[in-house]
């Protein structure tokens, strides 16, 4: 599953998508170097704009239910299960993720993520997790399908844009890195994601994309510290000793 996400943010401030091409808000920083979804934090997305076309808006990283009431519910609900992720097979079929599915679908800016390869080392007794960066060399930023919920604490009456990131099934590369869930986040070629942003997108062919996996070709991945998610370099490169090749 996709819960560590990287974004490197161009100096321009300015996304493209094809064509087309997207500022950020002002308010956001100039780089996510890197995030867990663990944090709960914010992260921007790219959704269609009620005056028409697409915007860049900053969202709450957690698909929130409409009928979870405060913040308090919401942290009890996360002893039980996680939203971070939604299943792309299986959202049409979820009370929770459908209609968001039909209705309000997100593209979420990445820059590469990370995953966990668990491997027996030459010598060792037992398996190991071993991390990876995953990236695409000839994009650096490119885009993962979510979609996105409204959400309002009926105690204090905050309100707020929540998501989650769509994961599919893993293309031959990731079927070797994340070797134990076999998942990758859903990554949608520009053509592709300005698809995924149609409203009118029709159910047959909404299904087509939830299926979707990236040439592995397309992508490159290396082995980075166990304790990347403190050091001041999340994308280091390291040698492990010991580790089959992919």
């Amino acid at each position: 599953m996709c819960y560590y996400n990287r974004l490197i943010v161009p100096e321009s401030r300015v996304f493209t998508i094809g064509d087309m091409t997207l500022s950020l808000p002002d308010q956001s920083a100039l780089t996510y170097a890197m995030q867990s979804g663990f944090e709960y934090g914010s992260w921007p997305i790219v959704r269609a704009a009620e005056t028409g076309g697409l915007e860049i808006v900053q969202a709450h990283w957690e698909f929130l239910a409409p009928w979870v009431k405060s913040w308090k519910d919401v942290e009890t609900a996360r002893q039980k299960y996680t939203t971070l992720n939604a299943i792309g097979e299986k959202m049409l079929a979820s009370n929770l993720y459908k209609e968001a599915a039909m209705k309000r679908r997100c593209l979420v800016p990445s820059s590469g993520f990370y995953e966990w390869r668990h491997v027996r080392l030459e010598g060792a007794k037992k398996e190991t997790a071993v991390p990876y960066f995953v990236y695409l060399p000839d994009q650096p930023v490119f885009y993962m399908g979510g979609i996105w919920q409204d959400w309002t604490d009926r105690e204090t009456g905050e309100h707020i844009v929540s998501f989650a990131i769509v994961t599919t099934a893993a293309n031959d590369l990731m079927s070797r890195v994340h070797n134990k869930k076999q998942r990758m986040p859903l990554i949608l070629p520009d053509e592709l994601a300005l698809e995924w942003m149609q409203p009118d997108l029709n159910l047959k062919r909404l299904k087509e994309l939830t299926h979707y996996q990236l040439d592995s070709e397309l992508m490159e991945t290396y082995t980075i510290p166990k304790d990347f998610r403190q050091a001041l370099d999340p994308v280091e490169k390291v040698e492990v000793e010991g580790l089959p090749a992919l």
